[in-house]
């Protein structure tokens, strides 16, 4: 075990500096597991955004002109900061989230430290341009970054935001979210020793209508990236609209899984469960709409019912699946779960009660529900636990019109008898990302949603494309 006690969490990281908060409010950090305090965390104010804007605004006359090594220096020492703090990451996130540590390490932590080189290879890209016809296009970053992030998967939607914004030479501000903070520290502390300029990375922790309201409306800020509900993409676009800054946001989900009648049904909704159980369904690309063909509809049932009665919940080393985040998230899916009964959907595993021997901690089983039609508000409402929806269907024609029948577009996944067999499907949907037949999320590739899932992409060269500004120079003919 580590000592998180000894990172700056009284503290903001403001201009190169840990600086008290100009409000000195405290927020508990409570672990979900125990439901104990873990710490205080202090928040941010308006005016501490003010301060952090300032000092991000100068450093951006500077490090705007800094070499594209030297920016892939920074992000690579970076790097291997977080590999030699390792351990401090995966009990930062574990303890605060809940994800038992050993999953932790690979679903929270190895994805970042990779991303993290990914775009130390990629700062090249900034000097390189493009001749079209008589122009010359050139990239320049596009100046002072708000960062607005998760509580779900916060290493990764911090590295998603903050690698890339270095390699382009931006400089930025980060906002964690005040139930999983310490992760941030940790980057903050790992950044200032690797000796980033001042004011290049800033963080101000604080609640989202104090701090985040204040990144999003900010004059002096260029572009802010929120990943989070729809709802709150909604607020953060609205504030960001009068300044006319870039806004990118990756928002809610509820993602569609179409098993085809040559699938090998056991694989695929195993895989398919799993999935949605994985962080204890507080993922926004679960896919937690199972479309089974209707013939083989009770079989996959049993399946799902047997997958979820297997799963162990703890947090230790045998367990898949931990506690909620938080007492709030626990009764909003305990309520989505009755609801589903109310509405008819019928209840094959799971359900709202507290699993037994884990009366302490913000448990809930995973849960499956059959009988569902996409009309219900357990199939069109992200519910953000460990519930997944078993809808059966006639045809490819009709699973595909229910699987784009949805107000999101983040991400869909199809399993059929081979990958090649399923791409005519993914192309017929509506969805930012698509899983074929178990493949894994990859770095490398862009990550983002239609619809109502969202603007703008992360990871892979889409991602650096965010913080860039093109110019034409129109060179004599």
């Amino acid at each position: 075990m580590t000592d998180l006690s000894k990172l700056h969490t009284d503290k903001l990281y403001i201009n190169g500096q840990w600086q008290n908060s100009h409000g000195g409010d405290l927020h508990a950090v409570i672990c979900p597991a125990t439901e104990e305090k873990i710490c205080d965390v202090v928040q941010g104010t308006a005016e501490d955004v003010d301060l952090a804007v300032q000092a991000a605004r100068e450093a951006f006359k500077t490090w705007r002109t800094t070499t594209a090594a030297e920016r892939a220096a920074f992000l690579n020492a970076i790097a291997d900061g977080m590999e030699a703090r390792k351990e401090e990451l995966i009990e930062a996130v574990s303890v605060a989230l809940g994800c038992p540590a050993h999953i932790t390490e690979w679903l929270h932590v190895d994805g970042p430290i990779y991303a993290t080189r990914y775009y130390a290879k990629r700062a090249h890209l900034m000097e390189e341009t493009e001749k079209a016809g008589h122009s010359l296009i050139m990239r320049e970053p596009v100046g002072v970054c708000g960062f607005i992030t998760p509580w779900n998967y916060p290493l990764h939607q911090f590295v998603g935001k903050v690698a890339p914004a270095i390699a382009a030479g931006c400089t930025m501000i980060a906002k964690p979210s005040e139930m999983t903070p310490l992760q941030d520290y940790v980057m903050a502390e790992i950044i200032d020793s690797v000796g980033l300029p001042a004011g290049v990375f800033n963080l101000v922790p604080g609640a989202g209508p104090i701090v985040g309201a204040a990144l999003s409306a900010h004059p002096d800020i260029d572009m802010v990236s929120f990943t989070g509900s729809t709802r709150a993409g909604v607020e953060v676009a609205r504030a960001a609209a009068p300044t006319v800054k870039r806004v990118c946001q990756e928002l809610g989900g509820k993602s569609p899984f179409i098993i085809t009648p040559d699938a090998d049904l056991e694989a695929a909704v195993r895989w398919g469960c799993e999935d949605v159980f994985i962080n204890t369904g507080q993922t926004c690309t679960a896919l937690t709409r199972m479309l089974v063909p209707a013939d083989r509809y009770e079989e996959a049932v049993e399946i799902a019912k047997r997958v979820a009665e297997e799963v162990k919940l703890g947090k230790g080393g045998d367990a898949f699946m931990g506690p909620l985040s938080s007492a709030r998230q626990r009764e909003i899916v305990r309520s989505y779960i009755d609801k589903g009964v109310s509405e008819g959907a019928r209840l094959v595993a799971g359900g709202a009660e507290a699993p037994e021997g884990l009366e302490q901690g913000f448990y809930v089983k995973p849960t499956v529900f059959a009988d569902v039609t996409n009309d219900m508000t357990i199939a069109r409402e992200e519910i953000f636990g460990p519930v997944t929806c078993l809808i059966p269907y006639k045809d490819l024609d009709e699973a595909i019109a229910i699987a784009n029948d949805s107000e999101y577009g983040l991400s869909s996944g199809v399993w059929a008898k081979d990958a090649e067999s399923a791409l005519p499907v993914v192309r017929r949907l509506e969805a930012g990302l698509c899983f074929v037949n178990g493949g894994e999320f990859n770095y490398d590739a862009p990550f983002g949603g239609f619809k109502r899932s969202g603007n703008g992409r992360e990871f892979g060269e889409a991602g650096l494309d965010e913080f860039i500004e093109l110019k034409s120079v129109q060179m004599p003919a």
